[in-house]
């Protein structure tokens, strides 16, 4: 902690909340007669400065070492992740853009500030971006970079396919896994284009983004992006029929009973396997009973590359959840079953082995 950061909130209390010793002072010895910023600096895997002021990424630009913090940053071989806070017209200054822009050049890697109401009062851009922001940003310097100039489309979330103006159907799809598995493409490196039907789920940052509602429109979108890709993965829960004739109006209820004609949805899957040349495309299967035969059916017809299978009636394996149980199937016959994980992981995993298949 700086000094001017100790005037905000006392180390003890950093040091009681996060279990961990709280460093503040230049020249403290650490374990026998280590020099305390040289050792910070050496055990680093990341240095991250949250909030950074524009008082710090000055020094920072100009090489000034005149505390812990700043003779950390010139000592760490790691790199260094900054996540600025401060006044709009302080972000706003062509000093301050121009240290911002001299350290990028160098290297170091921001979370920008989001905007919206500042601690002193002004509105606009300088607060400091939100922790899950700046958690995910860090996830993405730590993690590797070998989809670096990929292009891969993800599909997210249901359809909804219309029944009358205030009625549709639908299914339980929450999205969870095709977002995962979007932020796990883009943290490797990927050019991330996600097609996403109706979900609760905030879109993430930094990842190019487009809303659908209909199986319909999810065709149009796929259709649209797909021969920019490199790697499918067709992670949505496309409804598999529509109404035949939604009404324009709201149906009303009444005595008797009203029937529902359904008519097919497109196969948006079976359509681009026919066309996917040498791209990798990647399906999933959400069963509830006969996992593997029908699984491996649906990788034969559809001729994927790949195709990640559950069953949705385990516990820990639902649409809802943030965990799933998932075997990964593919053409030679190979299956490899996952233990339950959270679909961060799951993501992981299927990126690993989406990367083997590129290299065959």
């Amino acid at each position: 902690m700086t000094r001017n950061a100790q005037a905000f909130i006392t180390p003890l209390t950093f040091q009681t909340l996060s279990g961990n010793p709280v460093h503040t002072e230049l020249f403290s010895l650490t374990e026998e007669s280590e020099i305390d910023h040289i050792s910070l600096a050496d055990r680093a895997e990341l240095l991250v400065i949250a909030p950074a002021t524009a008082n710090i990424i000055g020094k920072i630009a100009a090489g000034i070492a005149d505390d812990l913090l700043t003779s950390v940053v010139l000592a760490t071989q790691a790199p260094i992740l900054l996540a600025p806070a401060m006044n709009v017209h302080m972000w706003a200054n062509p000093i301050c853009r121009e240290n911002l822009e001299k350290l990028r050049l160098r290297g170091y890697h921001f979370v920008d500030p989001e905007s919206g109401e500042l601690a002193c009062g002004y509105e606009g851009q300088g607060r400091l971006a939100e922790i899950s922001t700046i958690v995910e940003e860090i996830r993405t310097v730590l993690s590797s970079n070998d989809y670096a100039g990929k292009k891969v489309l993800v599909t997210a979330g249901p359809t909804e396919e219309s029944i009358d103006p205030v009625r549709f159907i639908s299914n339980r799809s929450s999205g969870k896994m095709g977002f995962a598995l979007a932020r796990a493409a883009r943290r490797r490196g990927a050019d991330v284009t996600l097609i996403s039907g109706p979900t609760a789920l905030a879109f993430p940052r930094n990842i190019r983004c487009l809303s659908v509602r209909s199986a319909e429109d999810m065709r149009e979108k796929v259709l649209e992006n797909f021969k920019e890709a490199s790697i499918l993965i067709m992670a949505a829960a496309v409804a598999d029929y529509r109404p035949t004739h939604p009404s324009t109006e709201k149906l009303k209820k009444n005595k008797g009973e009203i029937q529902l004609l359904l008519e097919r949805n497109p196969d948006i899957l079976n359509e681009t396997g026919r066309q996917k040349g040498e791209r990798i495309l990647v399906g999933f299967a959400a069963e509830t009973g006969n996992l593997l035969s029908n699984a491996q059916s649906k990788l034969l017809e559809k001729n994927l590359d790949l195709i990640v299978a559950n069953d949705v009636t385990l516990p820990g394996a639902g649409f809802e959840g943030d965990t799933n149980i998932v075997k990964l199937l593919d053409p030679s016959g190979k299956v490899e079953e996952l233990p339950c994980l959270l679909k961060e992981e799951v993501a992981d995993r299927i990126l690993d082995r989406i990367a083997q298949l590129r290299k065959r």
